[in-house]
């Protein structure tokens, strides 16, 4: 075999490797996605958002919730019989109102129990998906967020603000129009958290989170505890099962470089004294 022959060689394993281990990560996740289902007697659905890199060039890739995603858990609803439980994964910095809102009604028709499990941070339009579910399980370090429209990079209830605090003739025709539906989205979402909750809180309980979530009280990324979802009125348990945490790790962040977090990927025991 010479040198020639040697390098082919390589270069099929090299480009094979990482087709061999998707599919074998892939079978990975199907096979837990199955176990899950099997103890639970549910339809689990995953809908997670990692941050792809462009094989080539290496550009981060921002991944959110969009109608493909919508479309594709509506799918899995309709195949699932109406006294199936549904388990909801969410693992996403959220994404398109419309999408998550088609999602989140989706899975408020649902005759079976619902619950959302949030093994890390369902920020944004995740939340407003979870605001949904008869139940959310979190880790006890998961996080939610607050649901308050954004227009491109402005918060709507910033637009808002500036209507109140500066006079209209200081304010420029297009940052009018904006203010103009700032206040429509803040409305649309306010209306939809209260939609979403009904039947489950009491009317004052949820007027008082469809405000505190949709008018910008706090950041966008404002991060939401178990304990505080609970004094908002959620039904929020921290029983995380483990299977939902071992299938998350079946979703690797793309790595083209080294790691910045590393660990040898086994439980640590503590010592114990020699007798």
């Amino acid at each position: 075999m010479n040198a020639i022959d040697l390098f082919w060689i390589f270069f099929l394993l090299a480009t094979l490797q990482p087709v061999l281990k998707r599919r074998m990560l892939d079978a990975a996740r199907q096979s837990m996605i199955a176990r899950i289902e099997k103890e639970r007697g549910s339809r689990v659905i995953l809908l997670v958002h990692r941050q792809e890199t462009m094989s080539f060039l290496g550009f981060p890739l921002m991944r959110f919730i969009d109608i493909h995603d919508s479309e594709e858990v509506l799918r899995a609803i309709d195949m699932t019989d109406p006294e199936v439980p549904l388990d909801i994964v969410l693992h996403t910095p959220g994404g398109l109102v419309l999408a998550a809102v088609q999602i989140a009604r989706a899975i408020k028709r649902h005759p079976g129990k619902v619950t959302v499990v949030v093994p890390h941070h369902a920020m944004s339009g995740g939340t407003l998906i979870a605001l949904a579910a008869d139940e959310i399980v979190m880790s006890p370090h998961a996080v939610l967020g607050p649901v308050d429209p954004q227009l491109g990079q402005l918060p709507a209830a910033s637009l808002l603000r500036l209507r109140r605090e500066k006079p209209v003739e200081q304010i420029d025709d297009q940052s009018l129009v904006m203010i103009d539906q700032a206040e429509k989205a803040i409305a649309q979402v306010h209306a939809t958290v209260l939609e979403l909750v009904a039947g489950r809180m009491a009317d004052d309980q949820a007027e008082h989170l469809a405000r505190t979530l949709s008018h910008g009280v706090w950041t966008h990324d404002f991060p939401i505890t178990a304990e505080h979802a609970r004094a908002l009125g959620l039904h929020v348990s921290t029983e995380l099962p483990k299977p939902f945490l071992q299938l998350m790790a079946l979703y690797p962040q793309p790595v083209n470089q080294q790691p910045t977090v590393e660990y040898l990927p086994e439980r640590r025991h503590a010592a114990r004294p020699n007798p």
